[in-house]
């Protein structure tokens, strides 16, 4: 019963209950706290993800100019003993027309 209790535990439950209720708003504190840095963190994010998506729009440009410079020097590399073939004799043509 109510009347059953004494001065002393009524002021120590009421101890009790004040410490709980700070408890109670620290907690709400970090909460607010949490949730303020998440969407902060959120936004910070999302800017990053765009430059992101940027940075590889442009890694794929460089990646198609890379391929076709990768497809021109495959081309040279597999002209070059025609060409230095070609070159060898109309040297020596010329040198022959030359002597002849």
């Amino acid at each position: 019963m109510p009347s059953d209790v004494t001065p002393e535990q009524f002021q120590h439950l009421a101890t009790r209950t004040d410490i709980l209720e700070r408890e109670v708003e620290g907690e709400k504190m970090v909460t607010r706290h949490i949730l303020e840095q998440s969407r902060r963190n959120g936004d910070d994010l999302a800017g990053v993800k765009t430059r992101l998506d940027g940075v590889e729009t442009r890694l794929d440009g460089v990646e198609t100019r890379l391929d076709r410079v990768e497809n021109k020097l495959d081309g040279l590399t597999s002209s070059i003993p025609r060409i230095v073939g070609d070159v060898v004799r109309e040297a020596f043509r010329e040198e022959r027309e030359r002597k002849g």
